[in-house]
């Protein structure tokens, strides 16, 4: 017998624990191979280390630039554009195809930047562990892509930056999927993710911030959160489509940041 059929037994049917018993069955048959278990929080976090590193970056190549610290809270839109800002006039004209993923690594100042982490830091933890890496990775992905495209769509010459659009459709997708599974503690989930979702788009609103791509970003969650199957018969089905596509997006993740620093040195050449 297994843990879904002991979880069944003990009258504990839901989608979610059947998914939990999945996990841990796969955690056991790792150990039985040798396998060290991996944490349910190790994307999310690389993903917040991720962003730091480049706007570090974006805070030296200004200072080079004879800039001083006025980029850590204003940087300048040439510096954003430099550093990896979405801008479809150079998607478009010269190829920069990179620019629709390396904008979610790159912030406007400190106070965004802030922000965009701290929503990252409880909502990205909390999505990665319903999912697993490969789920939450292509969720990532997907949603700074329509994020991206919600821009060219509503504001195609406006430079974007930011990890918003991405970290707004894990609100978007948890909303819909904890509503989906309608236990008592799902629904609670659902509700904390809508009031994170109204707060932000409320201090969007306020600051200036691209709703145009939040709003992108919430498509791309919705309709994740829709497709996603509920059983965990077909969600063990997929398993392997999903390891498939997130390592594709792990690759588009690290290529576009690749892209990125190679232009540096192109545009000093």
């Amino acid at each position: 017998m297994n843990l879904t059929e002991i979880f069944r037994a003990l009258g504990l049917n839901t989608p979610r624990w059947q998914w939990r018993a999945m996990r841990w069955e796969r955690a056991l048959r790792n150990l039985k191979r040798g396998e060290l278990p991996t944490t349910s929080i190790q994307v999310s976090r690389t993903l917040i280390l991720a962003n730091l590193v480049f706007f570090v970056l974006m805070i030296v190549q200004g200072m080079l630039a004879g800039q001083g610290l006025r980029p850590l809270l204003s940087p300048d839109g040439y510096l954003l554009i430099h550093a990896g800002a979405q801008y479809w006039p150079l998607v478009l004209s010269e190829g920069e195809w990179w620019r629709c993923i390396s904008y979610a690594f790159t912030h406007a100042g400190l106070i965004h930047l802030a922000f965009n982490m701290v929503v990252l830091y409880q909502v990205g933890p909390l999505v990665e562990s319903e999912l697993g890496p490969g789920r939450f990775l292509t969720l990532y992905t997907l949603c700074a892509l329509t994020g991206s495209w919600a821009d060219y769509l509503w504001h195609p010459l406006a430079p974007v930056v930011g990890a918003s659009s991405a970290i707004f459709g894990l609100i978007g997708f948890a909303a819909v999927h904890y509503h989906r599974l309608g236990d008592p503690g799902s629904i609670q989930r659902r509700n904390f993710m809508l009031q994170w979702a109204v707060f932000a788009f409320i201090f969007g609103l306020l600051v200036g911030a691209d709703n145009a791509g939040h709003a992108g970003g919430v498509i791309g969650g919705v309709i994740f959160g829709l497709l996603l199957p509920m059983s965990w018969q077909l969600r063990r089905a997929t398993n392997k489509l999903f390891q498939v596509l997130g390592g594709v997006s792990l690759l588009v993740l690290v290529g576009s940041q690749l892209m990125l620093i190679l232009s540096w040195f192109q545009s000093r050449g």
